[in-house]
């Protein structure tokens, strides 16, 4: 099994490989696949209260890190197919979060950044 995310990639790559895949793998296909699989996430949630999002049920937390497993690899796939590292675009992402989230302004608050004080 893979226990890294490059090793993953190689068992993604792999995977596709085997079944001759790659020719469905546009970019625009990926991306819809990430936000289907990001649905069917939010589908578990949909009428929990707080609470119960916490502590849901083992069978269906099962099934929630399923569709976790399909995102990962829909975004893999994604970052592969358009030649983006995954791992720095999320590095980048947090160096742009910091600076639109200073600790001064944004501790303990959920407001958008353009409403930050």
């Amino acid at each position: 099994m893979a226990d890294s995310l490059a090793e993953l990639q190689e068992a993604l790559d792999a995977f596709i490989e085997e079944r001759n895949w790659a020719q469905f793998h546009a970019p625009k296909n990926l991306a819809m696949g990430v936000a289907i699989e990001a649905a069917e996430i939010m589908e578990h949630f949909q009428w929990c209260t707080l609470d119960e999002s916490y502590s849901l049920p083992k069978e269906k937390l099962a099934e929630v890190a399923n569709e976790i497993g399909d995102v990962l690899m829909y975004l893999l796939g994604l970052g592969r197919t358009l030649d983006i590292d995954i791992i720095a675009a999320a590095r980048d992402k947090l160096v742009l979060n910091r600076q639109k989230y200073p600790v001064e302004k944004a501790k303990g608050r959920s407001t958008k950044y353009v409403d930050l004080d």
